[in-house]
């Protein structure tokens, strides 16, 4: 029976070995690392993504456990994961969409998630309050989108969870969310995360910077 990759994010306290300890924790329940991530660094501790492979019929909850036994170390998500970690792809998605050409929005919300680390990706606008969908990755919710009274957006954004716009559906599967401007504004690259993990300042930052670039391939100046 074959093995099942988890996407792990973990707070740690950031000073030499802990890592290391991380690793022989994780080793110890049988986990195969495959790859980690810094997300975000702070004084005195950093936020890891690790992908980890438990062997066929192996409790998830043993990651946690086993996380968790190493001094300085919470757990702040885990979810099921396919693929790999890619979350410095930006280069990548400008590049197909500046290739693209009718279609660029639509280029644009098939690559967010994985350049993101997101589940899936919508490019949405409005109509008065009414949300108008006008691309989404293959992976986004059947639920339609409704409204979009918090549209324009002057710079990258999270939201309350509990949100009243938010489809019922969405809330359901604890969906956290993320949203950058495109263009003037009127238009939003939205991000969604199924079960989390929270949207960090730094991945808002990178979602605001690369927005911003593709803003001017799809709103091209003059």
């Amino acid at each position: 029976m074959g093995g099942v990759s988890f996407l792990l994010r973990v707070t740690l306290t950031d000073r030499p070995g802990s890592l290391g300890l991380l690793a022989v924790a994780l080793g110890s329940v049988g986990a195969d690392i495959h790859s980690l991530e810094v997300v975000e660094r702070g004084p005195g501790y950093a936020v890891d993504d690790v992908v980890v492979e438990l062997p066929g019929g192996a409790l998830p909850d043993t990651l946690i456990t086993a996380a968790e036994s190493v001094a300085g170390v919470q757990v702040d998500s885990l979810r099921p994961f396919t693929g790999k970690l890619e979350l410095h792809q930006e280069l990548e998605l400008i590049e197909a969409v500046a290739a693209a050409r009718a279609d660029r929005l639509q280029v644009l919300a098939d690559r967010a998630p994985r350049s993101l680390n997101a589940s899936w990706a919508m490019v949405v606008t409005r109509s008065g309050d009414e949300a108008i969908r006008l691309a989404a990755s293959g992976s986004a919710p059947e639920t339609l989108l409704t409204r979009a009274d918090w549209l324009p957006l002057a710079a990258a954004v999270t939201f309350d969870p509990n949100s009243d716009w938010i489809p019922q559906g969405w809330r359901e599967h604890d969906t956290l969310l993320a949203a950058a401007p495109l263009g003037d504004g009127s238009k939003a690259l939205l991000l969604g995360r199924v079960g989390g993990p929270d949207f960090r300042r730094s991945e808002v930052a990178r979602l605001g910077h690369l927005a911003g670039i593709v803003s001017g391939l799809i709103h091209p100046p003059g």
